[in-house]
């Protein structure tokens, strides 16, 4: 008698499991800012204008939608080491900030990629470099052709503010060990393309960029802002987890701060919006 039952039970409870409603998409409201007077990207098609301005280059604010488990956070260059001493120093305070944050947004079901360039060699044996390859491979578009102002600073010197540079050379072996990388879920790149697999794999459809150097990886290694914005992505930069490379002594001759404000505001202007890093976390 028992096992007669057994069949249209088992089979009730299939229809049960498989007729439940899916879960709703968490949906995030996420501020973002840019500069009119020639940004590229093109606004997100829901979000809304709060503010705006009648000058030619004014400050817009607009809300993204934005799902977590859809969002991807690509973290650039962020070393244990530089040839240049304060941009070490200021990286290694960089990451001891970007930690909690990393660890909160992997909390909400983002997506953390970890994009140490040149040190690839380090994590040969480590299961978030294994998962970035075995991601399904994926063809990007066709990048778009897009205007390629120049910098709003003159980096031509290397950017370096030590008091007394030191020549250019490879002093990074792995990401900052103030970051952490999280082997069941994250993932370790320094390609593009495999960046794009992961993103399309997964079905993620924003990226929030953050790390280093604001003016030179931030902006053109083959995972970060311009190629993302080349193929399409919803991009956004992170601007208070960010730095330049940019020495005072050379043009527009302001401070490293200021320095690295008008790059993000260049960053607006042209490439896509900004956000803060908090803004995805408050309750």
């Amino acid at each position: 008698m028992t096992r007669r039952l057994a069949v249209p039970v088992l089979a009730a409870l299939v229809l049960t499991v498989a007729g439940a409603p899916a879960a709703e998409p968490e949906v995030l409201k996420l501020p973002v800012r840019m500069l009119t007077g020639g940004i590229t990207t093109r606004p997100d098609p829901g979000a809304k204008e709060k503010q705006g301005g009648a000058s030619r280059v004014a400050p817009v604010f607009t809300t993204y939608e934005v799902d977590p488990k859809k969002c991807a956070v690509v973290v650039c260059d962020m070393w244990d080491d530089h040839w240049c001493k304060s941009a070490s120093k200021r990286c290694g305070e960089l990451a001891k900030r970007t930690e909690p944050v990393l660890k909160a947004y992997r909390d909400r079901g983002m997506t953390i990629i970890h994009c140490p360039s040149d040190t690839m060699s380090f994590y040969k044996d480590h299961p978030a470099r294994t998962r970035a390859l075995e991601a399904k491979k994926a063809t990007p578009p066709k990048a778009k052709e897009l205007p390629n102002p120049p910098l709003p600073v003159d980096d031509s010197d290397g950017g370096c503010d030590d008091e007394r540079p030191a020549k250019s050379f490879k002093a990074w072996s792995r990401q900052h060990a103030a970051i952490t990388i999280h082997e069941a879920k994250d993932y370790i790149t320094d390609s593009g393309a495999e960046v794009y697999n992961v993103l399309k794999e997964k079905g993620l459809d924003t990226v929030l960029v953050l790390g280093v150097h604001t003016n030179m990886c931030v902006l053109n290694r083959t995972f970060a802002i311009k190629q993302l914005v080349k193929w399409d992505v919803r991009t956004v930069l992170v601007r208070d987890l960010t730095d330049a490379m940019y020495n005072p002594k050379m043009k527009p001759f302001v401070d490293h701060d200021r320095g690295t404000q008008l790059i993000i505001a260049f960053i607006e202007q042209h490439w896509c919006p900004t956000t803060e890093s908090n803004a995805l976390l408050k309750k």
